[in-house]
């Protein structure tokens, strides 16, 4: 992300081709045999990887704030555009897409079997669930579908596309679920749909509230950039703002909006759990960067102390609650919503310190939770149940599978010397300069963090050997080692070396923060005399 690659790239049409590089694939998964369709998606997902990089290359981090820009009119009676473009938020967000599908059908190779029975069983049992046909095909369609909707939100620029393509990803993201899920699949993905829709439907009021305002002060817009120029008073800011951030709080999810996360988390395929909680969810915190502060920036001003609050209270209730989940999938699932109160901390502190450690804990979070869920997906399959009590002692057996739980947990309670310590340094600090109150009451998720990982990996792999009976506990295979090693990699790397991502995302949040109209408090202690 250092723009040296050569100039002519960055005239390309990188997100329009990494968006339709996925449908591609979606055609020819559905055209060709099924004994193609792993391959087919793979090649598929690669191909957009090297696409990525390549236009992570060709950024160039103190040129134009929105780069790679496409604009055509969509509808133009009301003034809809197909417009994308990335600043440095959302190019690593679009990169960490790029880089978790992959992996997810790298691991997910042997997910859906044709004819094959199901075998998640419920939570607390080593029964099976009843058996079901899953079509192979469908489930990598979904996925590469998938891919397409999530680069499309992160890249759109036109408020009413971004709509479009945040209400999009619920439908392949639902068919995961309730199709490919485990025993209450059903419960789960319903829930996830209609929590969702109903968000979409406040921020869809909101948009029309905007394209409203925009019409009384001359043209009627859904342009990001001319939205962000209009007077807007400041009752009418807080009703948009709360439009956006409910919708927002419930993607991401923020306490008190967050229930539909531990079932979704639990039920969904471990494929589908890694792309849903390391980057679906992060809709919402880039929505609060990019669209709640920019357009709303008094509302945020006035609103943000009380969103902060929620934020803490989030980070010690995830914590608390998942230091007492007997489900694995679900303990993962509430330690991310003490991990997306962290982030949304960093969105609302006002200081570029703690917004760029929020973009870059986004990052880390969908690489250490990414991996966190995939170890935990294979001790599954291996044992059958998700009950941390029918566990111990795997490490005996499994000591690359508990080595890799281990690294992933650390990452995740942000041990220094890996990727999340750095990001949640950063929110930390740029909270303290700020709301003083607020960041030393959220380090102390940082110890119960602690706790429940170690807890979840003594319970599960030390002690005297003890699984499930009929599970076949050998080590992971190659395949699962080479899914799960670049997360490995690359929370080794950004724990040591995190700048390449902070060159990139820093200059767009300092262009966040002047549309605020926020500046870095001042150094408070005194200065020396002579």
């Amino acid at each position: 992300m250092t723009g040296t690659a050569p100039s002519f790239l960055a005239d390309w049409p990188w997100l329009t081709i990494l968006g339709i590089v996925p449908l591609v694939g979606t055609a020819l998964v559905a055209a060709l045999p099924t004994r193609l369709a792993r391959p087919v998606s793979l090649l598929t997902s690669l191909v957009v990887l090297a696409g990525t990089i390549a236009m992570c290359a060709a950024f160039e981090p103190d040129g134009e704030r929105f780069q790679f820009v496409q604009a055509y009119d969509w509808i133009p009676a009301f003034g809809v555009q197909y417009a994308v473009g990335v600043d440095g938020i959302a190019l690593v967000l679009i990169a960490l897409v790029a880089v978790l599908v992959p992996v997810v059908i790298v691991a997910s190779w042997n997910e859906a079997e044709e004819g094959e029975q199901a075998m998640v069983p419920d939570a607390g049992s080593s029964a099976p669930a009843a058996g079901r046909i899953r079509s192979v095909k469908t489930f990598f369609a979904l996925i590469l579908v998938l891919e397409t909707m999530m680069i499309g939100v992160f890249a759109a620029t036109d408020v009413f596309l971004f709509y479009v393509f945040f209400e999009a990803v619920l439908i392949p993201m639902y068919f995961l679920i309730g199709s490919y899920g485990g025993p209450r699949r059903s419960y789960a993905a319903v829930k996830f749909l209609l929590y969702s829709l109903v968000g979409g439907l406040l921020m869809l009021a909101a948009v029309i509230g905007l394209y409203v305002t925009s019409a009384d002060q001359g043209e009627g817009t859904f342009a990001f950039e001319r939205l962000t120029e209009l007077e807007i008073s400041t009752p009418v800011q807080i009703a948009l703002f709360l439009g956006f951030f409910i919708a927002f709080a419930i993607k991401a999810p923020l306490w008190p909006f967050h229930t539909w996360l531990p079932d979704a988390g639990a039920e969904a395929p471990v494929g589908g759990a890694v792309l849903l909680v390391g980057i679906l969810d992060k809709i919402g915190t880039f929505g609060f960067l990019r669209y709640c502060l920019p357009l709303f920036p008094e509302a945020a001003d006035i609103l943000g102390p009380y969103i902060i609050v929620l934020c803490v209270i989030g980070i010690l209730y995830g914590a608390l609650v998942a230091m007492g989940q007997k489900d694995l999938k679900r303990l993962v699932s509430y330690t991310s919503v003490a991990h997306f109160g962290f982030i949304g901390l960093g969105c609302f502190a006002f200081t570029s310190q703690a917004q760029t450690g929020a973009v870059l804990y986004m990052v880390n979070h969908g690489l250490s939770t990414g991996a966190l869920f995939l170890v935990i997906g294979f001790l599954v399959a291996r044992g059958r149940t998700r009950n941390v009590e029918d566990y111990s002692g795997v490490a005996k057996v499994a000591p690359v599978l508990a080595g890799l739980f281990l690294v992933a947990g650390l990452s995740s309670l942000a041990l220094p010397g890996l990727s999340t310590f750095v990001s949640e340094f950063l929110v930390l600090v740029g909270t303290y300069t700020r709301y003083p109150v607020a960041a030393v009451f959220a380090t102390v998720g940082i110890i119960l963090a602690a706790l429940y990982i170690l807890w979840a990996y003594q319970r599960t792999m030390q002690g005297e050997l003890r699984v499930p009976a009929g599970a076949r506990m050998r080590d992971l295979r190659g395949r699962e080692v080479l899914a799960v090693a670049p997360l490995i990699a690359l929370m080794l790397f950004l724990g040591f070396y995190p700048k390449p991502l902070t060159d990139v995302i820093t200059p767009a949040v300092n262009a966040t923060m002047q549309d605020v109209g926020k500046q870095d408090p001042a150094p408070t202690h005194a200065q020396p005399t002579r």
